[in-house]
């Protein structure tokens, strides 16, 4: 039998020209976001002064199993899918492990990652509505790297709210999002109300996803001709990123390769989502039984210590609330956290799986142990990993030696997200040894899980 390939790319002809819808599989669909002032569930109609129509539309559609790709999207996507799957042959040999280690590698392109994926759709659906600008919030960067590269292609003006923490240790980050012509705003930020009253109880915040969210909804709902978008967690991003697991799982059984065990870094869970879909559909139909594993920091272990409950996707508590697990709206993460994946609450449908036992297991990794991998990866297989791809490495690694203590010959898959070339200051701190790691006690969790909305009947 032949080598298989190091890498495997697909034609642009084998490229999937649909989005795979996972809800219209799942037993038992996630339950319906809330409106904030009323505590029902919320109607799509509701949606739209926060998102475009088609989004909205996207978000609570439940039923329709594939959605055709727009043909401009197409368009950008084949500057840089279908994305490599790829053998890990140098890591397989260095840990002398009987499994074999595929990983699908989503940093081929100008923003360095997945995120592209739904921020080229994100900009299409805001431009064919006729908008003329969007607002977003970014931590990492990735996100906000990605959608300024999108809404540049498109004619759209962009205000990237970026987490402080992140603004200050990225600013090459900040750099390429204004190159693409972004207005990037450190976040909380004395430009809006809720950034103002944010810093008026915290001035020396390094700030949070859920604030830069909340700010970045006042900024579209009272900017004319202007709406929000979010990179990860929502029902459309975990749609549109189900191009991942697509090609993925052609590219297996171009292999005749099947895997029994899928892992994705897990943050708001739009990598995992989009890489598992295909397989997760599997599970649901009967059809195969992988093991799925998300994969977290422990300085925001949402999913391994947070609570499945109703929760605002944001801080100052604007947005609709969503059933997920959940840290707490106002958590933040710890000021040495650099390894990104740094939301407090998960995928309203990653949590449902999880919570139903559809998604196996969920593990979180100290920083410093994230960034073992990290290196360990970069010099066996040349490429650079971001830290929240790093994540997925660690537990994969972990896995193929499990595989080697029980002589167990298993087929690893796991998500490369991006690449880490923006994230140069954590690399340093790791190589010069100041990286420390934080794992919050259960005394710091509480306020967090204290401030749960309470509504009767809703929590678990």
């Amino acid at each position: 039998m032949a080598k298989i390939p190091h890498r495997l790319n697909l034609t642009e002809e084998q490229m999937p020209k649909q989005w795979y819808n996972l809800r219209a599989d799942m037993k038992e669909q996630p339950e319906p976001m809330l409106n904030p002032g009323t505590m029902k569930p919320i109607q799509k109609e509701e949606l739209y002064p926060i998102f475009c129509e088609d989004l909205a539309a996207q978000e609570m559609d439940a039923k329709t199993r594939y959605f055709d790709i727009p043909e401009p999207i197409l368009d950008v996507y084949k500057a840089y899918r279908p994305s490599p799957l790829c053998r890990a042959y140098n890591l397989e040999k260095y840990l002398d492990t009987p499994a074999k280690i595929y990983f699908k590698f989503e940093g081929n392109n100008t923003s360095g990652s997945h995120k592209l994926n739904s921020a080229v759709a994100q900009a299409y659906y805001a431009k064919k509505q006729g908008l003329s600008s969007v607002t977003t919030e970014t931590g990492a960067g990735q996100w906000g790297t990605a959608l300024s590269e999108a809404c540049s292609y498109f004619g759209l003006d962009l205000t990237v709210f970026m987490v402080k923490a992140s603004f200050n240790q990225k600013p090459y980050r900040k750099a390429i999002m204004q190159t693409f012509g972004a207005n990037v705003i450190s976040s909380p930020s004395d430009t809006t109300q809720v950034g103002r009253a944010i810093l008026a109880m915290d001035p020396d915040t390094t700030g949070s996803l859920g604030c830069a969210i909340s700010e970045a909804i006042e900024k579209s709902t009272t900017t004319p001709n202007c709406r929000y978008v979010l990179g990860s967690v929502l029902n459309q991003v975990l749609l549109h990123q189900s191009i991942i697991g697509l090609e993925t799982k052609k590219g297996m059984e171009i292999l005749d390769e099947y895997p029994d065990i899928v892992i994705g870094c897990a943050g708001g869970g739009s990598n995992l989502g989009g890489l598992m879909a295909p397989f997760m559909q599997d599970k649901l139909l009967g059809k195969a039984n992988p093991h799925f594993i998300a994969v977290e920091p422990a300085s925001c272990p949402s999913m391994t210590r947070g609570r499945y409950a109703y929760d605002f996707c944001d801080t100052g508590k604007v947005t609709p609330l969503a059933k997920m697990y959940t840290l707490g709206s106002g958590f933040i993460p710890s000021p040495n956290h650099a390894g990104g994946l740094r939301y407090h609450g998960m995928s309203p449908i990653v949590s449902k799986l999880y919570h139903d036992g559809y998604l196996d297991e969920a593990r979180a990794v100290e920083q410093s142990k994230v960034f073992d991998a990290a290196t360990l990866f970069a010099r066996l297989e040349t490429i650079l990993p971001a830290p929240e791809s790093s994540h997925a490495i660690r537990v994969a690694i972990d896995e193929a030696l499990r595989c080697k203590e029980t002589g167990e010959t298993k087929t690893i898959l796991f998500g490369l997200t991006g690449t880490g070339y923006f994230d140069m200051a954590a690399y340093s701190s790791y190589l010069e040894k100041t990286m420390t790691d934080y794992i919050p006690t259960d005394e710091d969790l509480e306020p967090g899980f204290d401030s749960l909305p309470k509504i009767p009947g809703t929590q678990d």
